[in-house]
């Protein structure tokens, strides 16, 4: 198992508390890893009303409103502390998704730190946020920082949960959940999800089955949750044995997970991500779109 490589992270901002909380984000991490770090700001075209002279557009800024952008751009990083990151302040006009996907490719972009804007009802639903259509289409990790960001959250990273089901996305998660904990000096928590056909937790009554139908299926359980355990340590990375602890956990995968961060006090989930596409994504119940939707800590999300 090798570590991730972070040299380069991306940081698109706007002036929500989210995005300045992003901000802080990516400014430790960068600081932590050594990497340079890009903060980018998208303004979107003015359309005038119709009908209207062309050019449609108003599709570039004046100098005085790109110094004015910057100068809020760059507010929030203390560039006075040591050691400082290399920063690099971008200011484009278009489509913001787009052009955050096509900095990132262009800049070989190792890393993207961004914001969620929370939503409730219907809206909370839907495809369509900046944050979403990245997170659908980026092909680095992508570390989404909640708009209510919990008062333990530590920076740098004091305690990082890493999400595992096995896969070989799964893998990769982990490879940069170690390598944010040896950044940041952080502990690491690796927990597995064991989902039954029916829901957990409470576990069945045992005593309410028939006597060969309950020896049988607590067998099949303890024998499930004895191999998980067993992987689980073999998955345990040389130098964070002092560091590192396992969870066998019972339920739906997002809810437990969920459960353990905020019981640990956990200061971010790491998760792998099967696939991006935009069924994938669009699904609600999916454990990727639960866990960034709800989380009060930030979560990655690593492509396989």
């Amino acid at each position: 198992m090798s570590l991730t490589t972070i040299r380069h992270i991306l940081c698109p901002v706007d002036t929500s508390e989210p995005s300045k909380q992003a901000a802080a984000q990516a400014y430790a991490l960068a600081r932590a890893t050594g990497a340079r770090l890009t903060v980018l700001h998208v303004a979107q075209p003015i359309r005038m009303p119709l009908p209207a002279p062309a050019p449609a557009t108003a599709s570039t800024l004046t100098d005085a409103e790109e110094r004015a952008i910057r100068r809020w751009m760059s507010a929030p990083f203390p560039v006075s502390q040591e050691p400082a990151p290399e920063l690099e302040f971008l200011v484009e006009v278009g489509v913001p998704a787009a052009e955050i996907l096509t900095c990132a490719k262009e800049r070989s972009i190792d890393l993207i730190v961004m914001g969620t804007h929370g939503t409730s009802g219907v809206e909370h639903l839907l495809l369509g946020s900046v944050t979403e259509k990245v997170l659908r289409r980026a092909a680095c990790p992508v570390l989404t920082v909640p708009a209510r960001v919990s008062a333990h959250t530590h920076l740098p990273f004091a305690r990082v949960l890493c999400a595992v089901d096995f896969s070989e996305c799964s893998i990769r998660a982990l490879e940069f959940a170690m390598t944010t904990a040896l950044a940041t000096g952080a502990s690491l928590l690796l927990a597995h999800v064991l989902e039954w056909p029916w829901h957990e937790p409470p576990p069945p009554a045992f005593d309410e089955l028939p006597p060969a139908e309950a020896t049988a299926l607590r067998g099949y359980r303890e024998r499930r949750e004895q191999q998980t355990r067993e992987r689980l340590d073999r998955l345990e990375p040389e130098g964070f044995k002092e560091r590192c602890q396992t969870y066998v956990l019972h339920g739906r995968p997002y809810t437990e997970i969920l459960r353990l961060a905020d019981a640990q006090q956990v200061d971010l989930i790491v998760l792998g991500v099967h696939g991006r596409s935009a069924v994938d994504t669009a699904l609600f119940g999916s454990t990727t779109n639960q866990l960034v939707r709800h989380a009060t800590c930030p979560v990655v999300t690593v492509r396989h």
